[in-house]
């Protein structure tokens, strides 16, 4: 087996607020394409021990073209293209930042 270890941490109510930041952020960048942008995974459970990731999905009316690429970028995060998962576009934090994962789905999906 290889990567990092999986940890699990009591639950922190600063995720919640991290959410909130970033989904403004998102919100402001990606405008109307975004139908909705949801907090979601084990860190949008009060009180749930979890990974420390926040886990944000954010749902578009069609996957193509990625017009929310580009706004997404520019808040700091990086497309993972080669992500096998072909339902949604994935996007990662960069190096140093902290951990979040956006997953973009198309809405109703």
């Amino acid at each position: 087996m290889s990567g990092d270890p999986i940890i699990i941490v009591d639950h922190d109510p600063e995720w919640r607020d991290a959410f909130r930041r970033l989904g403004t952020a998102l919100r402001d960048a990606v405008g109307d394409t975004a139908r909705r942008i949801d907090h979601i995974g084990s860190t949008s459970i009060p009180g749930l021990g979890a990974k420390p990731i926040v886990d944000i999905q954010i749902s578009v009316p069609a996957l193509e073209p990625m017009s929310y690429r580009e706004p997404i970028e520019s808040l700091g995060f990086v497309w993972r293209e080669h992500n096998p998962e072909l339902t949604k576009r994935y996007f990662r934090e960069t190096p140093g930042a902290r951990r979040t994962h956006i997953h973009v789905h198309k809405h109703g999906s």
